[in-house]
């Protein structure tokens, strides 16, 4: 009898090398003009951006990189600074007072200007997607580099498409979609259709385009990639870049026996905490969760945190600008910062899910967006709006929620019209929330505040 063959043991790092092999090579020696990377949280989409423009760079094609926000601009900038601090980069921003981070008047290797002809000859140029589309009269750079790819809008890339020959698009499928103030029901269905994001509808008008993916997250631990990957990304599997007893979260003072600390230490231990409120209908804002979250996070701070994980070997001390807090609406954020500011916490980062994109913290507390309500609306149950609140953590996501929703669920199921011709996104937000809250429920902690 013969003994089975040894299965192969997975090398995160081996594999993100060969696509990343695979990405550079379509780039700078693919014939396509364009080349669409998909890329699960924390899979180093950044890192990604900042290698292929100093490669770009070096092989001596200039380029022009478009983000979505100024923070992005700048990230970037900051980043190949930091890689090459002799290459010559233009920050394009606009006349606005302060319209970049004055960091960059320390790096005497980037140019700012409001005017793209004053970068004209620069290796590397960036700025967002809405300063690339005022810019006229300048000779078409033969590479492009969009970050953010997924949350730009396709009317925002046919706005900045003369600019360039080729390029890179590299984005995160699974988070928001873009934003728009208008309603978009009069475009659905068309292949054209300006609300939807800048890589369906190239996909849309060029199918044969060069598709890749990042198969690993180097932020989530192992105790919630496979959560993430079957919740939000069941078609596009990654893993974790990190095995399980890899990171640790200790607290050198003991639990106090309050559940906030309950569901403290069974986040440490497990990398999920539910603490779960009594069901109740209540108003956005509700009083007791809002509290509930501010103690949970003092209580954190208070209780000697300490982080251990694969970038030291030695305990990194959990510090407020290691937390943040997730929500849905500005008013619950508002309403929680003003909670921690009576209990003396004004460090910690509290913003809606649409400014925490692409954020990393070691520990993130989450107020569900359907906690306390009486019913499910299409902006309560975006994916995207989930996925970004459970992918922002390192080591530990708390999230507090009132008893009842999976009910509420059952009680709202997804009934959006489906339109000819649009791209069904799958999983929708009833189904994800399902399996979210599915797993929560093994590390729930009831409390009665």
């Amino acid at each position: 009898m013969t003994a089975p063959a040894p299965r192969a043991v997975f090398d995160p790092g081996a594999a993100a090398a060969r696509a990343t092999d695979a990405i550079l090579h379509d780039t700078l020696h693919g014939t396509a003009r364009g080349v669409v990377v998909d890329s699960p949280p924390g899979a180093g989409k950044s890192t990604l951006v900042v290698r292929a423009a100093l490669e770009l760079a070096e092989a001596g094609r200039p380029l022009m990189v478009v983000a979505q926000t100024n923070a992005q601009v700048d990230d970037l900038v900051l980043r190949l600074a930091e890689k090459n601090p002799d290459l010559p980069v233009g920050r394009l921003h606009s006349s606005d007072t302060d319209p970049y981070d004055k960091a960059l008047d320390a790096l005497e290797n980037v140019r700012p200007s409001a005017k793209a002809a004053d970068l004209t000859g620069l290796p590397v140029v960036i700025s967002t997607a809405a300063k690339w589309a005022h810019v006229k009269g300048v000779e078409a750079w033969g590479h492009a580099i969009v970050d953010e790819a997924y949350q730009m809008r396709s009317d925002a890339l046919l706005a900045v498409a003369n600019l360039f020959e080729r390029a890179l698009f590299v984005g995160d499928p699974g988070q928001l979609d873009p934003f728009s103030i208008v309603g978009g029901e009069q475009w659905a269905g068309l292949s054209y259709d300006p609300s939807g994001s800048a890589v369906t509808t190239l996909l849309a008008h060029n199918p044969e385009l060069p598709q890749h993916r990042l198969p690993v997250s180097w932020r989530l631990p192992a105790s919630a990639a496979p959560l993430v990957s079957d919740a939000f990304y069941p078609f596009t599997p990654f893993r974790s870049g990190t095995d399980h007893g890899d990171r640790g979260l200790t607290f050198s003072v003991p639990s106090d026996g309050s559940g906030p600390d309950r569901v403290i230490d069974e986040a440490a231990e497990s990398g999920w905490g539910l603490l779960e409120l009594p069901a109740r209908h209540t108003p956005r804002t509700d009083p007791e969760a809002v509290r509930a979250v501010a103690l949970t996070v003092r209580r954190l701070l208070d209780r000697g945190g300490a982080a251990a994980s694969e970038r030291s070997p030695d305990p990194t001390p959990l510090t407020a600008d290691r937390v943040a807090v997730g929500t849905a609406h500005r008013d619950q954020a508002a309403a929680i910062r003003a909670a921690l500011a009576e209990l003396g916490v004004t460090d910690v980062v509290v913003d809606t899910a649409n400014r925490l994109q692409g954020r990393e913290y070691d520990v993130t507390v989450v107020l569900h967006p359907l906690s306390g309500r009486p019913d499910a609306t299409a902006f309560h149950l975006e994916t995207g709006r989930l996925c970004v609140l459970a992918s922002r953590h390192r080591h530990a996501c708390i999230v507090v929620c009132r008893e009842g929703v999976t009910g509420l669920l059952d009680d709202y199921p997804s009934t959006e019209p489906v339109q000819l011709g649009t791209l069904v996104k799958f999983p929708d937000g009833w189904e994800a929330n399902h399996a979210v809250l599915a797993h929560l429920a093994e590390h729930r902690v009831r409390w009665q505040p």
